[in-house]
């Protein structure tokens, strides 16, 4: 069977489209005119998906959406299995709540982009917007588990409130990155904001530049960590320069805090 690709037909569409129908799991079985007939909210009304997409293929576990614009919200929405590769830019909430499978991304995504995701690969060639794997507003659990990866820059506050799981950024990160952070591990190759790790209770943020830390945080000193070369380790599968033995953290500089909360997250510094 061939990829199930979803073409725009009008580039880009006149409002935003909600396109948390288009999931593997919703559309397995489903004939092609029957996906064709799916409606997808766009602004006020309530397209067809042929009016909006030509579609070709029958691999309903392999999707593929090409000539993509940030118009398309909710992509791979709660995804449960199967993979969903995006040519081109995504909206807002890309993966959002994601359970399984695999996601990625050819540009550049919008705001929210692995909020409160729970398992599976999200990889992301270029910038993501504010909230990276972070909660819902009025929400206190962010991203869960899973990998995310992004090879341009993020916005403020990625990690917000997250829980577990891991995300790997390239390039930099804004204000707040790892804010009430409760767990899991951020690492960030370029350079950070301001307010880093504010108010995070637990949880790692992996640095190679020195950021400028709060004076809630503590100095505790140089050390080598056993830990380090295990989690390198588990990057080596991922298509990153993560995955680069030359940027391995072997030695690094341990700050604890944030000291106004538990006082019990971590900021590790390349030395």
């Amino acid at each position: 069977m061939t990829t199930l690709t979803f073409t725009l037909t009008e580039t880009p569409p006149a409002q935003r489209v909600d396109m948390s129908p288009l999931v593997c799991q919703k559309l397995e079985g489903l004939t092609l005119n029957e996906i064709a007939a799916i409606e997808l909210q766009c602004g006020k009304r309530k397209l067809r998906v042929d009016q909006l997409f030509y579609i070709t293929g029958s691999n309903t576990q392999d999707i593929a959406i090409a000539a993509s614009t940030d118009k398309l919200d909710f992509i791979g929405k709660e995804l449960n299995g199967g993979s969903i590769s995006v040519q081109g830019d995504a909206g807002a909430y890309l993966g959002m709540q994601m359970k399984a499978g695999t996601i990625s991304v050819i540009g550049d995504v919008g705001l929210y982009a692995a909020c409160e995701m729970k398992n599976g690969l999200i990889q992301i060639e270029g910038n993501a917007g504010d909230f990276l794997g972070g909660a819902l507003p009025g929400n206190k659990q962010g991203m869960k588990g899973g990998t995310v990866l992004v090879k341009g820059n993020v916005g403020q506050r990625a990690g917000d409130h997250m829980r577990r799981g891991q995300i790997l950024i390239e390039g930099n990160a804004g204000d707040y990155c790892g804010s009430r952070m409760v767990a899991g591990t951020i690492a960030v190759m370029g350079s950070t904001g301001r307010y880093l790790g504010y108010a995070m209770r637990r949880g790692t943020l992996l640095l190679w530049n020195q950021p400028q830390l709060s004076a809630t945080f503590n100095d505790c000193g140089s050390h080598t960590l056993a830990f380090l070369p295990m989690l390198f380790a588990s990057f080596k599968s991922l298509d990153s320069r993560f995955a680069d033995s030359s940027v391995t953290l072997n030695r690094v500089r341990r700050y604890g805090g944030d000291m106004a909360e538990t006082g019990r997250g971590e900021v590790l510094v390349r030395i």
